[in-house]
């Protein structure tokens, strides 16, 4: 796992390891399975220092280092891959931009419960009409007095239906510079969250509907032109999505190696069918080679984010990877991979959706040929 790591970082993946072997392995099927949000393992990694890395010791987490979080949800992966999934909810997404923007007042309310593990924070960005094309998102926030009302609806939000606090990005008035973000509590009259609705990952998210919702001004997180910095915050999110993607590539890679030196057919392992040496071989070149792309882009100096081409490589190759990679070792595994006794299905669905979620592989690769060519590529019709 990853070259050149420092002594510091050492010590970090061994006892993380440590930890995720006692703590995370047991159970880590079931939990895979599990509709329900593993609060359990928020705590005991909340307990572990494992939320708010990246954060300043201020804010109550550990002003560790991008590539400090990145080498938790690679390791706690290795033992449990649901449980990554808290760790990248606990430093990534809609919680980074939370800290890094919050005023001292927003983060007195809200951030120690949020590092602690006892409350969940869900990202409202996009919508029915407004995916890819975030800007031409609708829901839009009117001033009133001391409040703002917001009007609008949201789709496929991560963990929106255990959330407590939602970040929303709404348009305070026309045009790029017209977007910023409320932050808006569960329980909020005018706020409706929907019905379950299924990913085919297992993974559920509620469409979110405000109507005539009053949010006071002390709840607005970045007003009219924040929508830079709240991308600019989103390029990191990035990482958390590509750490995940490249960790169960991993995961079924190695279940599949060993399944591929155990299992006999034919009178022989299979790991003695040429055929199958040459996906394993392909299959760790993939692996190696997104895990250099993600080395680059996590490896800034504490406090900077990381260039936005850098992200964007580093998650379609982790995507990639993360996909092809398990998609190999499933069919490696045959009927026992397919098996929802094994997590390698898992790693498949789960790999699948990172494809589309945080920036779909087309749209990253639009994003890199902007950087090979310097210049900008509008995808709008008559652009």
């Amino acid at each position: 796992m990853f070259a050149d790591l420092t002594e510091d970082q050492r010590s970090l993946v061994d006892s993380v390891a440590r930890f995720a072997e006692a703590e995370l392995a047991p159970g880590a099927l079931e939990r895979a399975h599990s509709r329900e949000y593993p609060w359990e393992v928020a705590e005991k990694l909340a307990d572990m220092g494992l939320l708010g890395i990246t954060m300043p010791e201020a804010d109550g987490g550990l002003g560790g280092t991008l590539m400090d979080a990145v080498l938790a949800i690679q390791t706690v992966a290795k033992y449990c891959p649901k449980s990554a999934d808290v760790v990248q909810a606990g430093n990534f997404g809609p919680i980074r931009t939370f800290v890094e923007y919050a005023t001292p007042d927003q983060k007195e309310r809200w951030l120690g419960r949020l590092l602690a593990g006892k409350m969940l924070i869900s990202l409202g960005m996009s919508e029915p009409d407004a995916g890819s094309a975030v800007t031409e998102l609708k829901t839009s926030a009117r001033e009133d007095g001391d409040h703002f009302i917001l009007s609008g609806s949201k789709v496929f939000s991560t963990h929106s239906p255990e959330a407590e606090l939602f970040l929303i990005y709404c348009r305070f008035g026309p045009g790029l510079n017209g977007i910023g973000s409320v932050l808006v509590e569960r329980g909020t009259p005018g706020f409706t969250i929907g019905q379950r609705a299924g990913f085919m990952s297992g993974e559920e998210w509620c469409p979110l509907y405000f109507e005539d919702c009053r949010i006071p001004k002390a709840n607005v997180l970045l007003g009219p032109g924040g929508f830079k910095k709240q991308i600019s915050g989103f390029n990191v999110e990035r990482l958390g999505n590509s750490a995940r993607a490249l960790a169960l590539g991993r995961y079924a890679y190695t279940v599949a190696r060993q399944h591929a030196l155990d299992r006999k057919q034919f009178g022989r392992p299979l790991c003695e069918f040429q055929g199958l040496q040459w996906k394993f071989a392909e299959m760790l070149m993939k692996l190696e080679a997104a895990e250099m792309f993600l080395a680059r882009a996590a490896n800034v100096p504490n406090g900077t984010l990381p260039s936005a081409n850098d992200t964007a490589m580093a998650k379609l190759a982790c995507n990639m990877a993360g996909w092809e990679v398990s998609n190999e070792a499933l069919q490696v595994m045959g009927g026992y991979g397919y098996s929802t006794e094994s997590l390698v299905e898992y790693c498949v669905k789960r790999t699948r959706g990172w494809m589309i979620a945080g920036g779909s592989i087309e749209m990253l690769k639009n994003r890199i040929a902007e950087h090979v060519f310097d210049r900008r590529f509008d995808q709008r019709a008559g652009a």
